[in-house]
């Protein structure tokens, strides 16, 4: 109950100074790619702290004959400098696009995961590394509310059509997601939803709607953004103990 008074007491200045410790960005490390860190996008940790939920799509594909390359992850040390640490992919659900990464130690600090759903109006707070590649690796986090909760299914994978994945999940219908009135960029798919008022975790932030391009999603954002719910992680964390 102390955590939770305190957590309630927060303002949002020490909220972001508390929650971006956990924020990890994801990529890959080659050592035959220039630069040796691909920037994909964020992530943050959970439960003993030596795991990170991110999206399936972020997460970096094998390429075939490419044994130096392996996913890995830059996290914020208490000396306000990036560090490179190796990571694994441990769990996987492609159908509300969430994967769980193992990362070496030691431990991050780790966000609390909410136990109930928040309803419309819910004030978020969004923290990752918008467009990291090309303005630096920077927490950056933007407001805005949860303002509906609606259904959606897999988009298709390909220009072929649907994969077989997407057709099941149509076949047995969609699942909600929170659209969400704040603005993401990319860099910030796979960051925490925060509800700002309890500082604990409501979603794995997935996208933006973006019009045209996806050049436009810098020069004309629409505002729009869409994130999994943090239910639908629970499966993908079960066993693993909280510290």
């Amino acid at each position: 109950m102390a955590c939770a008074a305190a957590a309630q007491s927060e303002t949002l200045p020490e909220l972001v100074a508390r929650a971006k410790r956990s924020v990890v960005i994801v990529g890959s490390y080659g050592l035959m790619d220039t630069p040796r860190f691909g920037f994909r996008a964020a992530g943050f940790a959970v439960r003993d702290g030596l795991h990170v939920l991110t999206n399936a799509h972020v997460v970096p594909e094998e390429t075939p004959g490419r044994v130096d390359r392996s996913v890995a992850v830059q996290v914020w040390t208490p000396e306000s400098q990036w560090q490179l640490r190796s990571a694994k992919v441990v769990a996987t659900d492609k159908a509300h696009d969430l994967a769980l990464l193992e990362i070496d130690g030691p431990p991050l600090p780790t966000l609390k995961l909410a136990a109930k759903e928040v309803p419309e109006g819910t004030s978020i707070a969004l923290i990752g590394v918008p467009i990291g590649n090309a303005l630096g690796y920077t927490h950056v986090t933007h407001r805005g509310i949860v303002s509906a909760r609606t259904a959606i299914v897999p988009p298709a994978t390909s220009p072929q059509g649907l994969s077989e994945r997407a057709v099941r999940q149509l076949r047995e219908g969609s699942f909600e997601v929170m659209q969400l009135d704040a603005a993401a960029y990319p860099g910030n798919s796979g960051g925490p939803v925060i509800d700002t008022e309890t500082g604990e975790v409501i979603g794995v932030l997935q996208g933006g709607i973006v019009k045209g391009t996806r050049e436009a999603a810098l020069s004309a954002p629409t505002g729009i953004s869409y994130a999994v719910l943090i239910k639908d992680a629970m499966p993908l964390l079960k066993g693993i103990e909280p510290r």
